[in-house]
């Protein structure tokens, strides 16, 4: 979907939504405590720009959209680096 030195932001393989999208920050951070202690706060509001970029371009932004991120082992973060879930393109009702 969009990719630069900083950050990366492609489809999830198993997706859980019509879009569902992962983005990460290229900097090695295990979680999102890690990102955010480990991070200046110009890498920080980057990230998250980048992340309203994304979900900008694909016009997501006219009805809706849901940010998941899962920290830790009891949040079921399954891989250990630092990402974001978007999801859109339908009802996220019954979506967790």
């Amino acid at each position: 979907v969009y990719e630069d030195d900083q950050v990366l932001f492609f489809y999830d393989i198993n997706p859980q939504a019509k879009v569902h999208i992962l983005g990460i920050p290229k900097k090695k951070v295990v979680d999102f405590r890690d990102f955010i202690l480990r991070s200046d706060q110009s890498t920080v509001q980057y990230f998250f720009t980048k992340i309203i970029d994304v979900i900008n371009g694909l016009g997501l932004d006219q009805k809706g959209y849901r940010l998941i991120i899962n920290n830790g082992r009891d949040a079921n973060q399954e891989v250990p680096h630092f990402h974001i879930h978007i999801l859109a393109g339908e009802n996220l009702k019954g979506i967790r």
